[in-house]
């Protein structure tokens, strides 16, 4: 299994340049089974992202551009009338993938924020009745731009809270540029990646990350440092136990990516930002990670 982990890294190193440690998040959100939210101007590379993940672990990739006239049943599917059996069909939605690259979430109306958000807690569609269980891995990426806010439709706090983590890709550096540019010659796309991790492998994978080791020291930095944001002054709104969780299994995959099969403070420290900023909400304006920043430097480390 360390060798389909790595090739799955290689893979995805090889159609984002210089992006290792956005990777590793998207990577641990995925093992650890949940989903991420990517905070990032366009053209960074966010789809190729998406794209290269799905095909790395041969599994069915769809789009989702939300706009604000998108309906729910846009996104999870609808019945038809079938004129010829004289009975509905279900005509799935594009939640029926197992990469779902969700693009600028906030352009769509909260009732079909709301659609999508339930079938990433939930696992499943129900349409009048009948429920039907998505593929399994279920893993959703979607996308905000943290720039142009006209017309759009901020995500609630509750509804944030349903992401793992929130990264950002960021712009290459010049060296990095420069290598994005000279790939172009040499024709490298998405369709020339070659899977090398099934779906299954993902699965057993994800069992494997929740046996990592968690020493009772390291749950318990965890709950001070969650438990730290719902006293602070700074903070109208902390973590709630749900971040607590995520951040639980978020540390347990990058151990797992690491190589190791117990946790250490470090990798904590790490995640913290990307598991708990999008989930607070600072007062008087203040930025989120800053505040998240001082909290990591006064919660003692064990």
């Amino acid at each position: 299994m360390r060798d389909k982990i790595d090739a799955l890294t290689q893979n995805l190193a090889y159609t984002i340049v210089g992006k290792n440690e956005a990777i590793r998040l998207v990577l641990v959100a995925l093992l650890a089974g949940g989903h991420a939210l990517l905070e990032d101007v366009p053209g960074v590379g966010k789809t190729l992202l998406a794209k290269a993940l799905a095909r790395s672990i041969d599994g069915k990739f769809q789009r989702l551009q939300c706009t604000p006239d998108l309906l729910p049943t846009d996104i999870t599917g609808t019945n038809i009338w079938n004129p010829k059996s004289g009975e509905f069909h279900f005509l799935p939605g594009p939640v029926f993938a197992n990469v779902l690259l969700t693009d600028e979430i906030n352009r769509a109306t909260p009732r079909t924020q709301s659609a999508l958000l339930e079938v990433m807690e939930e696992q499943q569609v129900t349409a009048d009745g009948v429920s039907r269980a998505v593929p399994t891995p279920f893993f959703v990426i979607a996308t905000q731009n943290p720039i142009e806010y006209q017309g759009t439709f901020p995500l609630p706090e509750a509804q944030m809270d349903r992401f793992m983590l929130s990264l950002s890709l960021g712009y290459p550096s010049e060296a990095e540029e420069l290598q994005m540019l000279q790939r172009l010659d040499k024709g490298v796309n998405v369709a020339d990646l070659q899977p090398c991790i099934s779906l299954a492998q993902v699965q057993e994978l994800r069992q494997i990350v929740a046996q990592i080791k968690v020493d009772i020291s390291l749950q318990q930095y965890i709950l001070d440092l969650v438990r730290a944001t719902r006293c602070d002054e700074e903070i109208t709104l902390g973590v709630s136990p749900r971040g607590t969780v995520a951040l639980h299994r978020a540390t347990q995959a990058l151990a797992f990516l690491l190589g190791r099969d117990y946790a250490i403070p470090d990798d904590v420290k790490f995640l913290a930002p990307h598991v708990l900023c999008h989930r607070l909400i600072p007062t008087g304006g203040r930025s989120a990670k800053s505040v998240m920043e001082r909290l990591l430097r006064a919660v003692p480390i064990p």
